[in-house]
This record gives structure tokens, sequence and C-alpha cells, in this order.
């Protein structure tokens, strides 16, 4: 499907990106991870709340009744401002820059990479291999990625997962990984990665092959006034980011319960695998449980928008992939 075409040669192209690819890829990495790190940090407030209300079921004092369960978004914004303070809504915003400097950069200079070892495909007569290149190369750049990131993305949802006013479970990054591998071993730090891979393949997908798809179709791609250029650019990534964040949402929930009890002995974990915990939440919850949190998550989807176009104006600023 992908490889019909008689006059492509795969190892002439992979030969030809290796010996391009430095300079377009270091832009790519450093485009990808400071535009990362701006939206993450502008959203942080809303994405915390997302991941204290999704990760709740599943944790020890909320579980316990020490700290009361968050009855919603605003209920959520308010008591965490009031009982933590205001800059608690930043908490673990650090290590999330740490984990998503390379996570984004990764994910942008991969994907780019990736699907220039494809042949090309015309938009206007070939939309069905076009879109699939896109959805193809954004997916394994997110699992690729994630690979690498995993144990720096389960610290960020501890740290961020963290309730209450009194002493925190965890003095930071470093803490977080040592305690956790203390207590469970160096895999513990990648309980869940299994359904993380599952999820980030259809979200990344997603996420980068509808964004490229629509903005193939863009007619202002490349106009001369920046605020229109901007504004249609940010209108395809809002699109993209809500759709995918939807569309994996689940796994996500699944991911994050399991980070969860990661620190704790195998005989305390309240799901013993991905399986059992789709199960036990399904069962206990309802359906509706594995998209807790997805209206925050929704706004949120701001900041992976602000992302692409950051991503976008940058590389055409620098002239990557020219």
């Amino acid at each position: 499907f992908f490889f019909s075409s008689s006059t492509w040669n795969p190892f002439h192209s992979l030969y030809s990106f290796i010996s391009s690819m430095s300079q377009d890829f270091l832009i790519n990495f450093l485009a990808g991870g400071v535009s990362g790190a701006v939206a993450k940090t502008a959203t942080a407030p809303i994405e915390r709340v997302k991941l204290l209300i999704q990760t709740q079921d599943a944790n020890p004092k909320i579980i316990s009744g020490e700290v009361p369960r968050y009855t919603g978004i605003v209920d959520c914004f308010v008591r965490v401002s009031k009982e933590q303070g205001f800059g608690a809504f930043w908490r673990g915003n650090l290590t999330n820059i740490i984990r998503y400097f390379p996570t984004q950069a990764f994910n942008f200079a991969f994907k780019d990479s990736i699907k220039a070892m494809f042949p090309k495909a015309d938009k206007k007569t070939e939309f069905g291999k076009f879109f699939a290149i896109n959805m193809a190369s954004g997916g394994l750049a997110g699992a690729g990625s994630l690979m690498i990131v995993y144990p720096l993305d389960y610290a960020r949802t501890r740290l961020a997962s963290d309730v209450g006013a009194g002493k925190q479970q965890f003095n930071g990054l470093v803490d977080c990984i040592v305690k956790t591998v203390k207590s469970g071993g160096i895999s513990s730090l990648y309980n869940g990665i299994g359904v993380s891979i599952v999820g980030i393949i259809p979200y990344r997908g997603v996420y980068f092959g509808l964004f490229d798809t629509l903005s193939g179709y863009n007619p202002y791609q490349k106009d001369e006034n920046a605020i229109l250029r901007a504004a249609s650019k940010f209108g395809c990534a809002q699109v993209s980011a809500i759709t995918a964040g939807y569309a994996s949402y689940p796994f996500d929930t699944v991911r994050r319960r399991l980070q969860m009890q990661s620190e704790k002995p195998q005989e305390e974990w309240v799901y013993k695998g991905t399986a059992d915990c789709f199960g036990k939440i399904i069962k206990d919850e309802g359906v509706g449980a594995l998209f807790k949190g997805a209206g925050a998550n929704a706004l949120r989807t701001v900041g992976a928008a602000l992302v692409l176009v950051l991503y976008s104006e940058i590389t055409a600023a620098f002239g990557s992939g020219k």
C-alpha cells in the first residue's frame, strides 16, 4: 500500500534522509521542546485539575476519606487554591517540562523523520494514502518517544496527583523515582507502559495525522498575514487535539490508575494489569469513569493546539524541511 510506487527506492530515500537529517532534526527537536515547555506551563493549572479528578479513585488519601472527593472541575480548582495555595496548580510542572521537552521534541523530530521514509502522496489524488502516512508517522513517533521518557511521565503523574495541604509524599522528581525503585524495583517505573503504548498510537496518530492532513487543505497555511495564518493553524490544531484526546482518553485513565499504585508491593495493588483495571473500572464505576476529567482535558487541548502552532511557526521561520 505505502510502497507500491515503482519509482521509489526505500534505501535511497533512507540514505538521502540520513545525510540531510542533522540540521532539520536539531531544528525540529528544539522547536518541539520549546513549544511544549511554553504550552505546558501556560496550561499547568488545567492539567493538574484534570489529573486530580482522573486519578482520585486510585488515590489512597481519597479512598481512605482523609481527603474528600472532588465533585467536579470548579470544586477542584477552588479547593486546590484554598487548601494548597495558588502555586500548587504548578505542582510537578518542572518535572512536567523536564518530561515534556524530550517527549514533544522526540515526537516532532521522529514524526518528520519517519514520514520522510515513506513515499510522497498527493493529497488531491491519493487522500487515503496521504492520511494513512500522516497517521502512521504520528503514531510511531509517539510510541518511540514514550519508550524513552516513560519514567519521567510516571513521576509527573505521581507528583501532580499528590493531594492535601500537609507534607507531600514526594520531595521532587529524584525522590519520587528513588522511593519507587526502592519499593518496587525499576520495573515499577514502567507500570502501565503497555496500555500507554496502545493508547499513544491512536492519540499521536490522530493528533499529528489529522493536523497534518487539515494543514494540507488549509488555504491560509502560508498566508502572508501572520494573524490569519496563526488563527487558521490554531483552528486545525484545536480540532486535532480535541479529537485525539477523546479517542485515547480511556487508555490514559487506565495508565494513570496503574501508575498510582507503582510504589506499593504488588500484593497491595488494586489492579493486577491493564485488562483487570479496565474491567474493575467499568464494573465498579461504570463506563463513564473511563472519561473522568475529560472536561478539563478538553480545556487543556488549548495547550496542545498551541504546541502545534508554535512548532509550525518556529520550523517555518528556520526553514526546516525545505
